[in-house]
């Protein structure tokens, strides 16, 4: 899973049928996989908003 979303958030135009027959194999379900797809977009969308925005890191985030 952790591959897939690194995949899916670096390089998300490499991402094909074969890394969700992945997940499938290693025992996750179609709605897994949407969820894990969601989860990674929204975090995608929420921070390139933010970036866009200049939205300042939190202090405690480390760099």
């Amino acid at each position: 899973m952790l591959e897939y979303v690194t995949k899916l958030t670096l390089v998300p135009s490499r991402v094909t049928s074969h890394d969700v027959d992945e997940l499938r194999g290693a025992g996750f379900s179609d709605r897994d996989v949407l969820d894990i797809a969601e989860v990674t977009a929204y975090y995608a969308y929420a921070n390139r908003i933010a970036d866009g925005l200049g939205v300042p890191v939190e202090t405690w985030v480390e760099n």
